[in-house]
C-alpha cells in the first residue's frame, strides 16, 4: 500500500476577519516548527476562493499524527479558521502515475 501525505484545508470561521497579529505570528511559527521537522511539504494561502484561507500538505506517518498537527495549528485553537484533513496518495512518474 502507498504511504499518503495528508493534505490540511483551512477553512474561514465567522471569525476569521477578527484575528490578532498574536495569532498570525503563532500561525508562522507553528509553519516554521513543521517545516523544521520535516512534517512541511508545502503550505500556501487560497486567493479567489471564498470561505478558504489555505492549506497544508503535511509528510507524517499516520492520519492520527496529521490530525494531532491540524488540531493544535494556532488559527483553529484561536477559532479563526476550521479544517479539513483529506489523505492524499501521490501520483508521479516513481510509482507510474498510480497506473
Amino acid at each position: 500500500m502507498e504511504k499518503l501525505m495528508y493534505m490540511m484545508l483551512l477553512e474561514k470561521s465567522k471569525n476569521y476577519n477578527r484575528m490578532t497579529k498574536k495569532a498570525v505570528m503563532e500561525h508562522v511559527e507553528n509553519i516554521r516548527k513543521l517545516d523544521d521537522e520535516g512534517k512541511l511539504e508545502i503550505c500556501g494561502v487560497f486567493k479567489g476562493y471564498p470561505g478558504m484561507a489555505g492549506m497544508y500538505i503535511l509528510k507524517t506517518e499516520t492520519r492520527e499524527e496529521a490530525k494531532e498537527i491540524c488540531d493544535s495549528e494556532p488559527l483553529v485553537k484561536g477559532g479563526y479558521a476550521t479544517y479539513k484533513l483529506v489523505g492524499l496518495q501521490i501520483a508521479n512518474r516513481e510509482n507510474n502515475y498510480l497506473l
